[in-house]
């Protein structure tokens, strides 16, 4: 990574924040990229990074630009969450289309922008914070969940039609990671993620040693394979169990 130009999206604070810190401590040129832009200066002057403030999946251009015309490394980690609970309740279309456009929508337009010139020249790296959500599921909350998938399926895509032209793909997907984002989850996410949390400097590690491996999926809860496993091979014992989980929630809401 020693003089990589890499750009990471929603870094004003949680896994972006650590992320960013990671690559400047390996040696690259960071740009942080925040909607937040005092968090996006705040973290870039800390990290001797440059702050591209605004919409992640607009800024290819300029972080580009900023990182003297060339992106090696693009994180798409900015992302929303939303506890929809009951979609059997009043339906938050527009949480919904927000979900969809920052979860989904932003890495498609961000790759969009990245691959002419990744392919062109035969390298570039695109890293994906997807989250468990993506490969399971999370209770009481679905527009992330769905979303996440898609994020997920995503990232497979890119994977599978590019490896041989040079591009390299990371879908990060961890469980519970002590952030604001989960602090904001409420009681399904006490129940199920806050037990197991781990800090987003671990989903640093986790990439690092992933990219280290040439992986594209990347655990931080190692945990979560087996359960993915699970899901694939007897889904209905899968079902079962989120079930319970989600009368667990109930009980104790």
């Amino acid at each position: 990574m020693q003089d990589a130009g890499v750009v990471v999206t929603g870094a004003g604070g949680g896994i972006g924040a650590a992320l960013a810190r990671r690559f400047a401590g390996a040696g690259a040129r960071v740009v942080v990229n925040d909607l937040d832009g005092r968090k996006a200066k705040a973290v870039a002057e800390e990290i001797g990074g440059i702050a591209v403030p605004g919409d992640a999946s607009a800024i290819v251009g300029d972080a580009r630009d900023a990182l003297g015309g060339t992106i090696d490394v693009y994180c798409a980690n900015a992302g929303v969450g939303f506890s929809d609970g009951d979609i059997a309740g009043p339906l938050d279309a527009r949480s919904w289309a927000l979900a969809w456009d920052v979860n989904v929508m932003a890495h498609v337009r961000a790759a969009h922008a990245l691959l002419p010139h990744w392919l062109e020249r035969g390298s570039g790296r695109f890293v994906a914070t997807v989250s468990a959500a993506g490969l399971l599921t999370m209770v009481g909350a679905p527009s992330y969940s769905v979303t996440k998938h898609g994020a997920y399926a995503f990232a497979e895509w890119l994977s599978l039609t590019y490896r041989h032209r040079g591009l390299k793909v990371h879908a990060i997907c961890p469980e519970g990671v002590r952030t604001d984002m989960l602090a904001a989850t409420g009681t399904a996410g006490e129940v199920v993620l806050v037990p197991t949390a781990i800090e987003p400097e671990d989903v640093a590690d986790a990439l690092f040693k992933g990219i280290e491996e040439d992986r594209f999926l990347i655990l931080p809860h190692p945990e979560t394979g087996s359960r993915y496993q699970v899901r694939a091979a007897d889904p209905e014992r899968w079902l079962a169990g989120m079930n319970h989980l989600q009368q667990k929630v109930e009980e104790v809401s």
